[in-house]
């Protein structure tokens, strides 16, 4: 988690954002269910009515509603009204926040009133009105008691007796279901009154519709911009680490690059970021989000009063629990997943590199049934992990609707005895689905995030593996390259190798000279010449150009003196112009064609339709072995380094094309240093030094007319290749 948290952090302003944005929207979202709610228990039940004072009230209305006020009320209650006027009805003249505090000061007497309207003379129990009012044995006539109450004879301590029960009804069955009859009331006195009911439902029904769309809209635009947000937030979290996965692999030496297989980076920069980068999106999103719904649903649910506060614990546990067993079944799968899509890449790679050697080999069906292999393994653990998966939504919508139904079944009871309102369920029903629905988020997300973790982890181990070829602190620079080279008892072995694959190599190649290396194969010439960019760096000894070591130098201005053509020889996808630009990016076009014409590729290249602008595939695929090597050789001429480094970079080419390149270069390259590696005498017959490698070590250096009398290994070589006769040893033959 934390991994993928740190990744988040250089955007933190945008993270803020989101949250503002989606505190708004669950604002809104929480909102729109109590419209809900007050539309059905005011808009439909009470006709729109809000308040327990009326609008209007005639002057019989206005006296009765007074009964049972005490002479503070009274006056509270007569402030909120006019003096009748032409009608002879009293007029409702206060603020909402007046009459919201009348609602609750005012609700005891009012409803009182509303249930004596309610009731016939014979209906009135006077025995227990007379205990109300505290007579002791004295029976009191209702006629006579009316009449104290109309005109403001009894006493305010008699009249709070008497309210009473009132009070009780309200601790039993809460306010809210007593309002509604004070409402009723109030609504029974404006038609009294003449007042239009009517007019007064529908606008506060289109007044609430109003609300409703517009608290929507709000909503939408809020989840629309943390959509977008999240998203600018996921793509650059995915973008900052495919940039650092990138810069740190190529800055890898080939010791790290060993470490890692091509398709695990591969997989690493693509589907594992890509997990990353879901994640990130879906957490800003939705998970952000959830605790937000669920904390305010809670308090929402709180507010309602219902009394089923219950139910939303039941549900949670239901599907924390739920979640948890498929969590525990499917996790374990997860996490082999990812080791299997590394795996399917590595197959496919191989098979897709190697499709001509396959072909030549009669391997289809093998190599058929070794991706199948593959193949089948991931569809397998994914068919697996799909398949328990598919019982999570389904088993949380069975879930959500059997506490649906429980809220319903609870609620319909004390909807029935009074306690609760429909609108209140209704409320209470969809804070629950929000409640349930937030807790289903952050339980989907602990899935989400250990395969997303896994992801982050082996990210951060290509991020975190530095590269063991480091320059120094303060970097020798050179004013002036010479291209002297010189290799001082140099000793080297693969990391994690027993033996050194390199001993005690000693010897200097200096500008205008050629330095050949040759060998049997495996003795150790490649990684000779790929020690002196440091692909690998020495373990013993050292190497030096100009006198100082190349590990003083930043690797930077260390290759920018070499010219490299691999073993390999390897193209980018362009054109044939801009490969040969590759490391001189400045070169002109008569440059490039300097250097074609001296790499004998000029021919081939003219003879396209498009010459220098003929697009070359990815990895030189569209031209054939010879030519991608002599384009090769043609980059590192362009580049007009001080040093050439030839890694059996002729060993595609025939005898002709080989001498005519050789001749070529021999005048392009008469103040700078060359070494070539490489397998044929005669490609290194005219070399200044020769050295002779066996074993990893030099056997012989010198001349090739020298080693052909000093060195036994050399001549074993040279006799192999050539006859006695060109080699001028004719005499010897018998």
């Amino acid at each position: 988690m934390g991994k993928i948290f740190k990744n988040m952090l250089p955007y933190w302003k945008w993270i803020l954002l989101i949250i503002l944005l989606l505190t708004v929207q669950a604002f809104c979202d929480l909102s729109l269910p109590q419209y809900t709610s007050d539309i059905i228990d005011v808009g439909i039940m009470n006709s729109g009515v809000e308040h327990i004072l009326p609008e209007e009230m005639t002057a019989e209305d206005f006296v009765s509603a007074q009964l049972f006020m005490t002479s503070k009320e009274k006056e509270t209650f007569a402030d909120c009204y006019k003096a009748p006027e032409e009608t002879g009805n009293y007029v409702r003249d206060c603020d909402d926040k007046t009459l919201e505090e009348m609602d609750e000061d005012l609700l005891e007497p009012i409803v009182m009133v509303y249930q004596m309207s309610q009731m016939k003379e014979s209906d009135i129990d006077e025995k227990a009105l007379t205990e109300k009012m505290g007579s002791e044995g004295a029976k009191v006539d209702l006629g006579q008691m009316m009449q104290a109450l109309a005109a403001g004879k009894v006493e305010d301590e008699q009249i709070l007796k008497m309210r009473e029960g009132v009070s009780d009804q309200i601790d039993a069955i809460g306010a809210s279901t007593l309002k509604s009859m004070g409402v009723t009331y109030a609504i029974s006195c404006d038609k009294n009154a003449g007042v239009d009911t009517d007019s007064i439902q529908k606008r506060y029904l289109w007044t609430s519709g109003a609300k409703m769309l517009g608290f929507t809209l709000l909503m939408v635009v809020a989840a629309i911009l943390v959509g977008y947000c999240a998203s600018v937030v996921g793509a650059a979290v995915g973008r900052d680490l495919r940039d650092k996965t990138f810069r740190n692999v190529v800055q890898y030496s080939n010791a790290e690059m060993e470490q890692f297989s091509t398709a695990s980076l591969i997989t690493r920069s693509t589907n594992d970021v890509q997990q990353i980068q879901m994640v990130t999106t879906v957490f800003l999103r939705m998970i952000l989000y959830a605790p937000i719904v669920g904390i305010g649903g809670i308090i929402k649910v709180a507010q309602t009063h219902a009394g089923m506060e219950w139910v939303i614990a039941l549900a949670v546990l239901l599907i924390i629990g739920f979640v948890m067993v498929l969590v525990s079944i499917s996790m374990p799968k997860f996490k082999i997943m990812q080791t299997l899509v590394d795996r399917l890449n590595l197959v496919s790679r191989e098979i897709l590199t190697g499709l001509s050697v396959i072909r030549a080999f009669g391997r289809e069906k093998k190599e058929e049934e070794r991706f199948d292999e593959a193949n089948r393994s991931l569809t397998k653990t994914q068919l697996f992990t799909n398949r328990i998966m598919t019982f999570m939504m389904p088993g949380m919508m069975m879930i959500m609707y059997c506490i649906t139904l429980l809220i319903v079944w609870v609620a319909a009871k004390r909807i029935d005895r009074g306690y609760m309102q429909v609108g209140a369920m209704t409320a209470f029903i969809t804070y629950t689905m929000m409640i349930v629905m937030s807790f289903l988020m952050l339980t989907m997300m602990s899935i989400m995030m250990p395969r997303a973790g896994v992801a982050a982890e082996r990210i951060e181990e290509v991020v975190n593996t530095k590269t063991s070829i480091i320059d120094t602190k303060e970097p020798y620079r050179a004013e002036k390259c010479e291209g002297v080279v010189k290799f001082s008892h140099v000793n080297f072995r693969y990391p994690g190798a027993d033996e050194d694959v390199l001993s005690d190599i000693d010897f200097v190649a200096e500008p205008g000279k050629t330095t050949a290396i040759i060998g049997s194969t495996g003795c150790g010439k490649s990684t000779l010449v790929n020690l002196l960019p440091r692909f690998y760096d020495v373990t013993g000894g050292e190497i030096t150009l100009d006198g100082v070591d190349i590990r003083k130098y930043s690797r930077k201005d260390l290759r920018e003196s070499i010219g490299f053509v691999p073993q390999k020889g390897i193209l980018f996808s362009g054109t044939i112009a801009s490969n040969l630009r590759f490391g001189a990016k400045d070169a002109t076009d008569e440059q490039i064609r300097e250097a074609a014409e001296i790499a004998q590729a000029s021919e081939f290249i003219e003879e396209k339709h498009d010459g220098y602008d003929s697009s070359i595939a990815q990895g030189g695929s569209n031209v054939s072995g010879g030519q991608k090597q002599r384009l090769a050789i043609a980059r590192a001429i362009a580049k007009n380094p001080k040093i050439y480094v030839f890694d059996d970079s002729f060993s595609a080419l025939d005898m002709k094309t080989d001498a005519a390149l050789r001749k070529a270069l021999k005048s392009r390259t008469e103040n700078a240093t060359v070494l070539i590696v490489a397998q044929r005498i005669s490609t290194i017959i005219n070399a200044d030094q020769i050295l002779v490698l066996d074993d990893g070590k030099i056997v012989g250096k010198g001349t090739h007319e020298k080693l052909l009398h000093s060195c036994e290994v050399y001549e074993q070589i040279a006799r192999s290749q050539l006859s006695a006769k060109e080699l001028g040893l004719a005499e010897e033959v018998g």
